[in-house]
């Protein structure tokens, strides 16, 4: 008799967005609460939590049609958002880089024509 563990938050993110992923279409709230509990095994209860999670995050798109509310991801702009992502974090890295190199020149200049003494030595 063991207990079934329950999933994380990260855990029930990733298994909506196989949902979204996978089937490639567009659902209403209604609609991921009864397929989410059947194919992932994320509790109907927590669905709604968990889509407006993705939502916040900008991993799923929201629309309001009428007096319904469309939820709708593909992979396509994962990769999009994944590429954007790496070209911020590059250009931060050269920028860091540039830097680095900048205040090692400083620090190579502020040496020239000082001499250590012994008790700069010691420390």
């Amino acid at each position: 008799m063991s207990k079934k563990k329950g999933l994380s938050a990260e855990e029930k993110r990733a298994r909506m967005m196989e949902i979204f992923f996978e089937t490639k279409d567009v659902f209403q709230l209604k609609d991921m609460e009864k397929i989410a509990p059947k194919e992932k095994g994320i509790t109907a209860m927590s669905v709604k939590e968990v889509l407006q999670s993705l939502v916040d995050d900008g991993m799923v798109d929201c629309e309001r049609i009428g007096t319904s509310n469309y939820y709708w991801a593909f992979p396509s702009k994962a990769l999009h958002a994944r590429k954007r992502k790496l070209e911020v974090l590059e250009s931060q890295l050269s920028e860091g880089n540039q830097k680095h190199a900048n205040l090692q020149k400083s620090i190579e200049k502020a040496k020239i024509g000082r001499h250590e003494t012994v008790k700069q030595m010691k420390w």
